[in-house]
């Protein structure tokens, strides 16, 4: 018999909550398969199974909240009873991200059903979209009595998970406890854009990855901290924090909510290793394989809200940072230039910051110097 346990959570980790059992009492599992998810208020953690064999027993259910190192369940090591179904079913979903597996999972979708579009085969949540969606256009629709519908009608109540419950409280302190403002400015993106289209392919090439808009917001606002420290620092009770380092955390939408992964030392990576550390931190975070590590910390916020189409915001600070930078969406606008109407791609800029710590002053400084940056990005060259 062999116990199952919750993994050792992190000290700032208090206890945790059973997200998803992806195995029920009496399924048989592979050694390291994935047999419960467990989410703390930053992370979700996977639990594989140590041996091949039964699941016993289940001990702690779907919303239980447990401790590390608490009992979860029970496993009987031997050998499977059928193993070639198994072995399919393993090979198909054993390289699938857990937020897919646990879609599959809340739909009771045999993954054999599905023929993956991925990379070697791999189900992708596309797949089991398109596979819900052609199994509801074949089913036939049933008649409906309107009146009986209206009657019948109903709220569908789920628990807050603990990583939306995390962020409620943190936005909710931000609120209530920094003196919080937003200052706004507009950036043309021509020059950057130009460059981008310049040097796209034989960036690409050498580096093995495309150039996006980030790394330049990343290096723009590096470069500002390093002009503005107030607003590169942290109020700690009666003291203010200045940092000689350049953490920048970047928001992230995940499928259980928003979260700020950093990347760690901006000031010494290339436009390359940004584009890399960024690219990872958001596959980490889609796949819910985000550590403690990579949550922990981060001076500055950066997030990007264009991506889903926002044209202008009022970003909350992550405490206890004293600021917080969001870039919205591009779009072609008539501007004035030397007397003349151009279209241009332009681009608001918000800081929401702590009126506290950092002035009016620097705080439009800051936002010029980014602006500043960003349309002439030879600056970031030459240091100026």
């Amino acid at each position: 018999m062999i116990d199952i346990l919750v993994p050792e959570l992190p000290e700032s980790v208090a206890d945790a909550t059973v997200a998803v059992w992806h195995k029920q009492a009496g399924d048989y599992v592979e050694r390291d398969e994935v047999l419960v998810e467990i989410e703390t208020d930053k992370v979700v953690l996977e639990v594989p199974a140590t041996a091949s064999g039964t699941l016993q027993e289940i001990i702690e259910a779907e919303g239980s909240t447990v401790l590390s190192k608490q009992l979860l369940g029970k496993l009987v090591a031997g050998e499977a009873p059928e193993k070639s179904n198994i072995i399919e079913e393993k090979a198909l979903v054993a390289d699938a991200s857990p937020s897919v597996r646990r879609l599959m999972h809340e739909h009771g979708i045999d993954a054999r059903q599905i023929k993956g579009s991925g990379k070697g085969g791999v189900i992708t949540r596309e797949d089991v979209d398109n596979y819900r969606e052609l199994k509801n256009k074949n089913a036939t629709p049933p008649q409906v009595d309107i009146v009986a519908a209206v009657a019948a009608r109903s709220d569908k109540r789920v628990p807050m998970t603990r990583l939306r419950k995390r962020v409620a409280e943190r936005l909710l302190e931000a609120k209530n406890s920094t003196a919080m403002l937003t200052t706004f400015n507009e950036v043309n993106m021509k020059p950057i854009m130009d460059l981008r289209k310049q040097y796209q392919d034989v960036f690409e090439k050498k580096h093995g990855i495309r150039l996006g808009f980030m790394s330049f917001y990343i290096k723009a606002v590096t470069e500002a901290l390093k002009r503005f420290p107030e607003v590169n620092a942290a109020i700690d009770g009666d003291d203010i924090v200045y940092h000689n380092f350049f953490d920048i955390s970047i928001a992230v939408s995940t499928p259980r909510g928003l979260v700020t992964p950093v990347l760690r030392d901006t000031d010494t990576l290339s436009v390359a290793d940004i584009e890399k550390g960024i690219k990872a931190l958001a596959i980490k975070g889609r796949d819910g394989k985000l550590t403690v590590d990579e949550m922990m910390g981060g001076n500055f916020t950066v997030t990007n809200g264009g991506v889903f189409g926002s044209l202008l915001s009022t970003p909350i600070i992550n405490p206890p940072q004293a600021a917080i930078l969001g870039m919205h969406k591009i779009q072609d606008r008539p501007m004035a230039v030397d007397g003349k109407v151009e279209i241009l791609p332009m681009m608001y800029l918000a800081l929401s910051y702590d009126h506290r710590l950092i002035d009016g002053k620097e705080s439009v400084s800051f936002l010029v110097t980014i602006k500043e940056l960003l349309e002439d990005p030879t600056r970031l060259l030459l240091d100026i």
